[in-house]
């Protein structure tokens, strides 16, 4: 998502390089462009209104520092204001009680119950936490189903009762998970087409009889500017606590996500980043900005990488890669590592530069990822230390070990070698930035 908005901001930034300083004349044209890829991507109109009206003002107020040229500047005042417009600062789940109840509502097709059990995977395996997930909907068909089968695929208890009572079910689920010892309760509330008057007062029921510590709206990021309605019709009924933003690994202009905190108040805690049972981070509005002017989200990789690879393990990855001594065999420890992460080019997106480099375009086979481990685990411990010894005939027994072509060892030792080199840019900070 974002990948057009965000290539029309930075060609528009372009535009304005090499100058000697900012003027209303030379940064005219640039904000035409933002203000022309916010609309497009859209962005609500008084939202891109009072973006570009901000920038503005502060570039031609500012002094440019000695240590930062002009169009540098006016790169930082855009991230700046974007990092303002989605939030400012992170918003953490609220933590005031064991069991906190977290209750997901929302309309159908939203996702609102794959990421009722995305949220509670998350919950467990980076804070340690032991969720209960409890089945509210018993309108939708399967809906109980579903949720017990994401339950039983993760190990995470899904509470449930055969009556057809929502207000019982979650009275039961508080005094199951309170004598359990659960720190967590989500509850999977039942959603609409559309808002009406028996949902919201069923919500306003569960409400005020459980008292949930947070009401998380789930939206579609490809509803584009109707979203804002929908969370205005449920926060005038529920006051929403936050927004959880899904499907924004899909073909989303990703307005909705710049809309929402400065028309609703409503801070955005989490985004669906794909269809995978992990495939869910916590919003960080800086991050977020890098990713939307392509300087990569270095942070959010990490926080990844960290469920998956111990601290002493990452930073000998990352001291190789600094000097320049990672190896085929660390390649294919790290990519054991990484297809645990989920698909590769979803990283790939978040590095700096990838769309400029062309990375962002890149879709992997898992295939070609076996391909590449049976090339590498046919070669020997010293073939993959020392790269630079594979010739004709050794390539030509790897090739035949591995059921490949010579070709394909080729190129991979080829995209080893390039790949080596980016990795040595970014970890030295030697990667030329905006600013």
């Amino acid at each position: 998502m974002f990948e057009y908005m965000g290539d029309r901001i930075s060609k528009a930034i372009k535009n304005i390089r090499g100058m000697g300083k900012i003027t209303e004349e030379n940064i005219g044209e640039a904000l035409r462009e933002i203000r022309m890829a916010l609309l497009e991507a859209d962005v609500n109109y008084t939202v891109v209104k009072e973006f570009i009206s901000h920038v503005k003002e502060k570039a031609l107020g500012a002094e440019v520092e000695k240590s930062l040229k002009p169009d540098e500047l006016f790169i930082k005042l855009v991230k700046d204001e974007l990092v303002s417009l989605l939030g400012g600062d992170y918003v953490p789940l609220e933590v005031n009680k064991k069991p906190t109840l977290l209750m997901l509502v929302g309309l159908q097709g939203s996702g609102k119950t794959t990421t009722c059990a995305k949220l509670a995977n998350l919950l467990r395996k980076k804070y340690n936490k032991k969720p209960l997930l409890v089945a509210c909907d018993v309108y939708r068909p399967a809906a109980i189903d579903q949720l017990k089968t994401l339950g039983k695929e993760l190990n995470i208890e899904v509470f449930s009762e055969e009556n057809q009572d929502p207000l019982q079910i979650a009275t039961d689920s508080l005094h199951y998970a309170k004598e359990q010892g659960y720190d967590y309760i989500l509850i999977d509330t039942a959603g609409r087409l559309q808002i009406d008057e028996k949902l919201m007062q069923e919500l306003k029921d569960i409400t005020n009889l459980i008292h949930p510590d947070e009401t998380l709206l789930v939206l579609d990021a490809m509803m584009g500017q109707d979203a804002i309605h929908v969370i205005e019709g449920f926060h005038g009924a529920l006051h929403l606590t936050g927004a959880i933003l899904t499907k924004l690994d899909g073909n989303t202009k990703g307005g909705v996500a710049l809309s929402v905190r400065h028309l609703t108040n409503i801070p955005i805690k989490f985004v669906g980043d794909s269809e995978k049972l992990d495939g869910i981070t916590e919003f960080y509005p800086e991050r977020m900005a890098n990713r939307i002017l392509d300087m990569g989200d270095i942070l959010s990789i990490a926080d990844k990488v960290e469920n998956i690879m111990s601290e002493q393990e990452a930073l000998d990855t990352a001291r190789k890669m600094k000097k320049g001594t990672f190896d085929l065999e660390d390649f294919l420890n790290t990519l054991k590592q990484i297809k645990k992460l989920g698909p590769l080019e979803n990283i790939l997106k978040m590095l700096p530069q990838a769309r400029k480099l062309g990375i962002n375009q890149i879709t992997i086979d898992p295939k070609d990822m076996a391909h590449v481990e049976a090339i590498i685990l046919s070669m020997t411990p010293y073939e993959r230390k020392h790269p630079e010894i594979l010739k004709a005939s050794r390539k030509q027994r790897i090739a035949q070990g591995s059921g490949r072509t010579v070709e394909e060892v080729n190129r991979l030792l080829k995209q080893f070698e390039e790949m080596k080199k980016m990795m040595k840019m970014v970890s030295s900070g030697n990667m030329k930035m905006p600013f």
